[in-house]
């Protein structure tokens, strides 16, 4: 039985236990939750190491939770550096890893994450079959159905816990499409790929024609289907269009029709949105999905400024779960100019952790505040080493406070002798 399953049979699960007391909430919370389908525990049958797992709850209420995308390019390649971009997630403390791998040994790539992660781990299935499509000196379009879903049953079978599946790239939106006065066409390389077998096939694309057989593999694993935006907008210009709209009312579909099979499932959202746009994208996904935990990549709410894509991420981010949006996928400096390094991947984590607990905190998450009533506290009494333990990097921390070798060690160099924290306590008593 999946999460979703015991959850609407009124059984109260481990799992829902675990994500409880990590929440601070019920685990009756959590089971209703689960059972309406506004929260999923991303958690596969056959995933390994489950005792050192960190168990999430994504959804209504909870914390907002952060993801990180690691894996390789055809151009860049190697399983150290994958190793070494998964564990520099984990220390900055994402809530899950997404293998996007498209080079290289695909398959050992994610073994290799599936092994070592504690976190949850998501992978796009899409992607290793126009891979091997591609080697075998074919054109992405003459990808094999039954090797696509071949595929998705391996990847589960290993242990992935949640997969992105672009299910609402459908013929009819494919025309719509090429109708639109849209900029940037499509930047979803998942949706780019099926779109491109509709074309070639002239059919409709395999996983919304046999979304039954997607959701037998989903049920047997209890694999978690979020469900793509293959047509999300790539740009200011394109957000919130006819083509972005069209394929959110079938994901609406779909989730229904995956919750009636007892599959938890979430909706994959935007992409690049003007900051006046987030808050009705955010409350048009909960309205057509039914609720469903929204998953967004940023949002993005500038074109203008690569390199510094992690802080127009966390700007956006931090109003789309503001205004409902339950999942964070991370954006690095790194977009639209290369593959994330190391450093990319770190910077990208702690700017999108930043995001979504401003947002917790506006929203009234328990205990998100008490965070910042904490830090304060250390702050105002100038105890430096607790302020360090609290900060939400405290290796940068250490590092900046390094540079600050004041006259008198107990302020900074910001305000030296005057230090207004300092007065305070001395002149006014508080």
């Amino acid at each position: 039985m999946t999460q979703l399953e015991w959850a609407k049979n009124k059984k109260i699960t481990s799992e829902m236990k675990s994500v409880a007391a990590n929440e601070g909430l019920t685990p009756e919370y959590i089971r209703s939750c689960i059972a309406e389908g506004t929260a999923v525990i991303p958690l596969n049958v056959k995933r390994g190491n489950r005792k050192k797992l960190r168990i999430i709850g994504i959804g209504k209420g909870l914390r907002t939770k952060v993801n990180a995308n690691i894996g390789s390019s055809p151009d860049r390649v190697s399983l150290v550096e994958e190793k070494k971009k998964l564990d520099a997630a984990i220390e900055a403390g994402a809530d899950s890893v997404m293998d996007l791998s498209t080079g290289g040994d695909i398959g050992k790539i994610r073994r290799m994450v599936l092994e070592r992660s504690i976190l949850p781990v998501g992978t796009v299935p899409i992607y290793q079959a126009a891979c091997e499509t591609v080697r075998k000196g074919k054109r992405i379009g003459k990808m094999n159905v039954d090797a696509i879903f071949r595929i998705i049953e391996q990847q589960a079978e290993e242990g992935v816990d949640f997969m992105t599946v672009h299910c609402g790239v459908t013929q009819r939106i494919v025309e719509t499409l090429r109708r639109s006065r849209r900029i940037t066409g499509i930047v979803s390389r998942g949706g780019v790929f099926l779109a491109q077998w509709i074309i070639d096939n002239n059919k409709e694309n395999p996983l919304y024609e046999q979304f039954d057989r997607l959701l037998d593999v989903a049920y047997k694993y209890d694999v978690t289907l979020s469900l793509g935006d293959g047509l999300r907008p790539g740009c200011l210009a394109d957000a919130t269009d006819e083509v972005q709209i069209a394929e959110l009312s079938v994901l609406g579909e779909l989730a229904k029709m995956a919750r009636e099979r007892n599959v938890q499932v979430m909706i994959e959202g935007p992409g690049h949105v003007p900051l006046n746009q987030i808050e009705a994208n955010v409350l048009l996904e909960k309205s057509l999905c039914g609720g469903a935990p929204f998953y967004v990549l940023g949002p993005l709410v500038t074109d203008v400024a690569p390199g510094y894509d992690h802080i127009t991420c966390a700007i956006g981010g931090a109003l789309a779960a503001a205004s409902g949006a339950d999942f964070l996928c991370y954006v690095t400096p790194a977009e639209h100019l290369h593959l994330p390094d190391v450093d990319d991947v770190i910077e990208g984590v702690i700017a999108t952790r930043i995001a979504a607990h401003a947002a917790d905190v506006a929203k009234g998450v328990k205990g998100a505040l008490n965070w910042d009533i904490q830090i304060s506290r250390a702050r105002k009494s100038l105890n430096w080493k607790r302020q360090e333990r609290l900060s939400i990097n405290p290796k940068k921390f250490r590092e900046e406070r390094k540079k600050s070798k004041p006259k008198d060690g107990r302020v900074c160099t910001m305000c030296g002798e005057f230090c207004a924290m300092r007065q305070s306590s001395l002149y006014l008593k508080r």
